[in-house]
């Protein structure tokens, strides 16, 4: 009987044995984790000297610093570029306002220019008028705006050296057609106060009746109801 159960053990017929560690397996899981970590802590030690060893390291820094720089140099460059643009928004700026200032200027010393003139053409016709004397009528101008109105203008002068003021009234008389007919009217009614020194222009502008056209205006300087000065002329 022994004999057949040492037999039945060590022939192929004998009965499985399980061989079990006794260690827990969280013990065996923490102990694989420590070893994984070596592996890696090694992997990463060697990576890091291999690259030391090549001079890769240095050579990063390098570049990094050759790249530090080059932004600092950007940086630098765009607040100056930034500076010159600022720099000319503000010559420009100045440049138009220079600029309107000048043409403002320009449009003054044309409306000088034409005061001038004005003046001149005003000067030269009481030159000649020194030979007249008493009170006179020396330039009578008027001209039709848009067949509406009439625009005047009236040089009334005394030749007469020391001559005392005179005081009067001035009244334009003005003739033609409305609707086809004959047609006058005395512009103001009553005459318009003026008073003269030596020379004095006067000028306005009257408003048209309806459908009116006007051939001739007439001015007349009185004095009470005598006439001093008379002027007239023909609007084509």
């Amino acid at each position: 009987m022994r004999l057949r159960l040492l037999r039945r053990r060590l022939t192929i017929s004998a009965p499985r044995v399980a061989i079990r560690s006794a260690l827990p397996w969280p013990f065996r899981w923490l102990a694989l984790a420590v070893v994984l970590g070596l592996c890696a802590a090694v992997a990463l030690w060697a990576f890091e000297f291999g690259k030391s060893i090549a001079g890769l390291d240095s050579i990063s820094r390098d570049e990094l610093n050759k790249m530090r720089a080059e932004l600092s140099r950007l940086r630098d460059a765009g607040q100056e570029q930034q500076t010159v643009a600022h720099t000319a928004d503000s010559l420009l700026i100045a440049e138009r306002a220079a600029k309107e200032n000048l043409m403002a200027q320009v449009r003054q010393l044309e409306a000088d220019n034409r005061t001038l003139r004005e003046d001149l053409g005003f000067f030269e016709k009481l030159i000649p008028a020194a030979k007249t004397e008493g009170l006179a009528i020396r330039s009578l101008q008027a001209e039709v705006l848009g067949g509406m109105q009439l625009r005047w203008q009236v040089l009334v002068i005394q030749a007469a050296r020391n001559a005392p003021d005179f005081n009067g009234r001035l009244e334009l008389v003005l003739a033609g057609t409305q609707d086809g007919k004959p047609w006058t009217q005395t512009q103001p009614a009553q005459g318009q106060p003026v008073q003269v020194k030596q020379y004095r222009r006067i000028e306005g502008v009257l408003d048209l009746p309806p459908n009116a056209v006007v051939k001739t205006v007439t001015a007349r300087v009185l004095e009470g109801s005598t006439v001093r000065a008379v002027q007239a002329m023909t609007i084509e």
